[in-house]
């Protein structure tokens, strides 16, 4: 069955400082169809769906709708157009009902004085109807689960008369159920002629939704097909290039004793089910550990269950021999573990306050004499620091943030540092840094394992996991689906153990098979 193209980009180039994320990239997106979109991290998926939806304007290149050029200088104009994004974060208020978030900055009014509540509800309960969500649109949305959550925010769109729907990771934190209601809502939306863009790392999921392919790797299309003419093998090599890429440490060093361990940590999933299902690993002294996994892997929270932030967590962590049984933050960073967290900016940082404050911030007991804050010892160590790990920063007064992402990534290193970890627990640590600021973290990275720190990070960053690990750990749906060596493992391997967790072992591997 042929589709009807709706939308085409032509020749789009982006190129932010430092970086060029889009090099003279064609799409297609087809009325009807599910428009299958698929990378690495970093291939420029959600550059080139910005551009789409109107968030961010291409350095070159056109979009074209219905035939026509178009400019799409805001979302406001892209959703005049009928295009409609749905991020991987839900932008919703919980405290607000269904029928206020829906209608959210465009709320039906009785002549312009107050808002008519009556006509949002009758309007809300069509579109729910449409998507088959049971829940009345008086109800308030923190009381959904994260999948009915979804289809509110797909009943936003909608309310838009969206005719182009961009889903971007639409699954990654809904279960097994939610997912088959999710994907009825789709194919219903194609039998109305709405055109989907759907973008997912889980291999199961494209090849069984998906009408059409496309694959961006380092900025560029590598690939272009109809499903029913691929089949996993063939977009992992479009996805990755048909040879492994080998990283040579520039360090080398001897492991020390087992640092960490972490015995059948489990954390339960509101609604059923487990975030972080029975996990159990180690970690030795002077080792680089990566924890490789797709988003909804359970990753970030089982950091959240070492440091003792996730309520309801149970299972062991032993350091340094010896079991922590104390389940606060504060006693954990005592003990010796630290965290670097995923969002620095949100967790890591305070932004209004200078270089220095923050980066004392988790160490201040260790300057204090009596009552009084030893002023000159607490900045003789910050300038220490600083010089350690290479900061570009005029002075330790400075507001943080006036540096650069990299050079703040390193001032939540230091932070850390400072408290005198033994485990150091690094979630996405390159996330949002450019290129020479991603190799300097790698440099200290490496550096503070030769001194004998363990580290055990996160990422979903195909080849920062096999540039950066001793050893890897691959996750998926909260669980350990595979451990390897680096240097006896490849990057088929892994993106093959990531989704090992969404594949049936006697699933069909193309879309024609399924169709059978």
């Amino acid at each position: 069955m042929s589709h009807e193209i709706v939308l085409s980009v032509r020749n789009a180039t982006k190129v932010y400082p430092g970086t060029q994320a889009l090099k003279g990239v064609d799409f297609d997106v087809r009325k009807g169809a599910v428009n299958v979109l698929v990378g690495e991290n970093g291939a420029g998926k959600s550059t080139l769906m910005k551009i789409i939806a109107g968030v961010e304007q291409p350095t070159t290149g056109e979009v074209i709708l219905d035939g026509q050029p178009v400019s799409l200088p805001d979302t406001a104009t892209a959703s005049k157009h009928g295009i409609g994004i749905v991020f991987q974060e839900l932008n919703l208020f919980p405290n607000m009902t269904i029928a206020e978030n829906i209608f959210i900055g465009r709320e039906k009014t009785r002549g312009f004085v107050d808002i008519d509540a009556k006509a949002q509800n009758t309007s809300a309960r069509a579109l729910l109807k449409r998507l088959e969500h049971a829940n009345a649109p008086d109800t308030p949305v923190g009381d959904l689960r994260i999948g009915e959550q979804q289809i509110v925010e797909i009943a936003k769109a909608l309310a838009q008369d969206a005719r182009i729907l961009i889903l971007d990771e639409p699954t990654s934190a809904l279960s097994a159920t939610e997912v088959e209601i999710l994907f009825g809502v789709i194919r219903e939306l194609k039998a109305q002629g709405v055109a989907i863009v759907y973008i997912s790392h889980r291999l199961e999921e494209l090849v069984r939704i998906g009408d059409y392919i496309t694959v961006l790797r380092d900025g560029r299309i590598t690939g272009a097909q109809g499903m029913a003419d691929v089949d996993v093998p063939w977009i992992v090599r479009a996805m990755i290039g048909s040879s492994s890429k080998d990283f040579a440490k520039t360090l080398h060093h001897d492991y020390g004793p087992e640092i960490l361990s972490v015995e059948d940590m489990t954390l339960p999933r509101k609604g059923g089910g487990f975030t972080v299902d029975h996990v159990s690993l180690t970690l030795k002294a002077g080792e680089i550990v990566g924890i490789y996994g797709l988003m909804g892997a359970g990753r970030t929270e089982l950091f959240d269950c070492i440091m003792g932030r996730a309520d309801g967590a149970t299972g062991r962590v032993t350091l340094a021999g010896q079991e922590l049984t104390d389940r606060s933050i504060h006693g954990r960073i005592k003990r010796g573990i630290a965290l670097i967290p995923e969002d620095r900016k949100a967790e890591g940082l305070v932004q209004i306050l200078s270089v220095a404050e923050n980066m004392t911030m988790s160490s201040l007991s260790s300057f204090t004499k009596l009552f009084h804050l030893d002023v000159g010892a607490e900045r003789a160590s910050v300038r220490d620091y600083v010089k350690r790990l290479a900061v570009k920063v005029a002075g330790i007064d400075n507001p943080v943030s006036s540096l650069s992402g990299g050079n703040q990534q390193k001032i939540v290193i230091g932070k850390a540092l400072m408290t005198g970890p033994k485990v150091l627990l690094m979630d996405e640590p390159s996330r949002g840094i450019d290129i020479g600021a991603k190799a300097e973290v790698f440099r200290v990275m490496r550096e503070l394992a030769a001194q004998g720190l363990g580290i055990l990070f996160v990422t979903s960053d195909l080849e920062e996991v096999m540039e950066l690990s001793d050893r890897i750990v691959v996750m998926s749906n909260g669980r350990v689906t595979g451990e390897r060596l680096r240097a006896e493992t490849d990057e088929p391997e892994i993106v093959a153990l990531s989704a090992a967790g969404h594949i049936r072992p006697t699933a069909p591997s193309t879309a024609s098979e399924l169709s059978r």
